[in-house]
């Protein structure tokens, strides 16, 4: 026997010749019924055990890319607000119901890994993106939180919003467009430089539609046009140039040194696949890479460029990219390696809110994407938050439960792309996209085991 088994066993019986022992038994039981107590009084309303999802609608915003919004409903009378990608379709998240009506919306990792097979590459699956939304959006409801605790930690208070400027056909106008979202508080800015912008001049441009190094003279013409609208200090990245061969995407990066660009965004397609060619453009060139937007996952779209150390800044989309959860992966796998992010985000003021909790926890930040300054109306499609949304080129992070706003019924009504408004949809009652499982199955006429001939069920 061990001594310390013997002595313990020594000083019980010490304690019971002493009659001590029904003191101590007496000061054990009082000891526990006030821990019992203390526990019967825990708040139990944060979870919710029989919460269950019950529904999902959609309408259509029509807005220059259209918003895609989604609902997701309970039994319990909370709902959850998302989006499917900018001018995407609101099927690509309600073929996703009949996989989620009876779940428990707090189970969001296992719902979203059960689903992870419906995802992909570029932007028209994004339904499960805008599914991750609505169910942070539940969470943070039924918890009483503001989405960013249930990612944390916020690490500011504030997130710097870039705002995007579509292309316009000459220098000047283009510099007068650029100037005036910097006159509405703007600090980080971005241009859509199209090829197409110089195609009309003799000489600008390949067959293959890239500029000619004359072209590239011209595009850097539309550049200077901004940086003198907007001085030199200013952040200003640009977009668009058409796709490109890696070798063309190096005389652009070039080209562009001497404008001091914040970043230039995809010059070749396919990141997922092509990250050779962005890590052969970001070491003949100064001026930073990004790429991203299109990506999905960590796993399937953005570790190997990482790993590789094949860009500058990821831009991962809103919902395209995953939605908060995978984005926040992305970032801290990207964090690790010493590589900014930026997120892409063409959306709503739902998928905007969405990712400011989000970027409010990320450590490697640079901006996030603004993309409706010309919609006088968008931040009049919510209400519930602090307006403006958008103040002096920030946005401040709310505090209150869920992404921190609500749909304003009426202002999106007069939007509308399509008839209905949260209609229900019971043509998605049943699966529109499976990957194959036999819960949706039934009877089927064949020869049983025993050779009889049956309509039934034999697994």
């Amino acid at each position: 026997m061990q001594t310390s088994e013997w002595n313990r066993r020594r000083l019980f019986r010490t304690l019971a010749g002493a009659g001590a022992l029904p003191s101590l038994l007496k000061l054990t039981q009082g000891t526990g019924a006030a821990q019992s107590n203390q526990r019967s009084a825990l708040n139990r309303n944060s979870a919710p055990s029989g919460l269950k999802i019950t529904d999902m609608r959609a309408c259509t915003v029509a807005t220059y890319y259209d918003y895609p919004i989604i609902r997701i409903d309970t039994n319990q009378g909370v709902y959850g607000l998302g989006e499917v990608f900018s001018a995407g379709v609101k099927g690509s998240a309600l073929m996703l119901k009949a996989h989620l009506v009876g779940r428990d919306p707090l189970d969001i990792g296992g719902i979203l890994r059960d689903l992870r097979w419906s995802a992909g590459q570029n932007f028209w699956n994004t339904g499960l993106g805008a599914i991750d939304l609505a169910l942070h959006d539940i969470a943070g409801k039924v918890y009483g939180v503001p989405v960013w605790k249930l990612v944390g930690p916020k690490l500011r208070d504030k997130v710097l919003i870039y705002c995007d400027t579509t292309g316009a056909n000459n220098p000047k106008l283009m510099g007068e467009r650029v100037a005036k979202r910097k006159a509405l508080g703007f600090k980080f800015l971005k241009m859509d430089l199209y090829t197409s912008l110089v195609e009309d001049q003799p000489g600008a441009v390949f067959p293959s539609g890239a500029a000619t190094q004359k072209g590239l003279e011209y595009l850097c013409e539309f550049i200077a046009a901004v940086r003198d609208a907007i001085g030199k200090n200013t952040p200003l990245a640009a977009d668009h140039f058409g796709n490109l061969t890696v070798k063309d995407a190096i005389r652009y990066a070039k080209a562009f040194e001497p404008y001091n660009l914040a970043w230039a965004e995809d010059f070749i397609p396919y990141c997922w696949i092509n990250w050779r060619g962005f890590k052969e453009i970001k070491e003949n060139t100064t001026t930073p890479v990004c790429t991203g937007e299109q990506a999905f996952g960590l796993e399937e779209g953005f570790r190997d460029m990482l790993d590789n150390n094949a860009v500058d800044i990821i831009h991962p989309d809103f919902v395209a990219s995953g939605g908060i959860r995978e984005i926040k992966r992305i970032h801290d796998y990207a964090a690790v390696h010493g590589i900014q992010t930026a997120i892409h985000n063409p959306g709503s003021p739902i998928g905007t809110m969405a990712m400011t909790h989000v970027a409010s926890t990320m450590s490697n930040l640079v901006a996030l994407e603004f993309h409706s300054a010309d919609m006088p109306w968008w931040q009049d499609l919510v209400k519930g938050c602090d307006k403006p949304i958008i103040d002096d080129g920030y946005i401040h992070v709310p505090d209150s439960p869920g992404l921190g706003l609500e749909l304003n019924d009426d202002v999106v009504k007069e939007h509308l792309r399509f008839p209905g408004y949260f209609d229900p949809t019971p043509e998605w009652d049943m699966p529109g996209t499976s990957n194959w499982q036999r819960r949706w199955s039934g009877p089927w006429p064949h020869y049983d085991d025993e050779g009889k001939w049956c309509n039934c069920i034999t697994y």
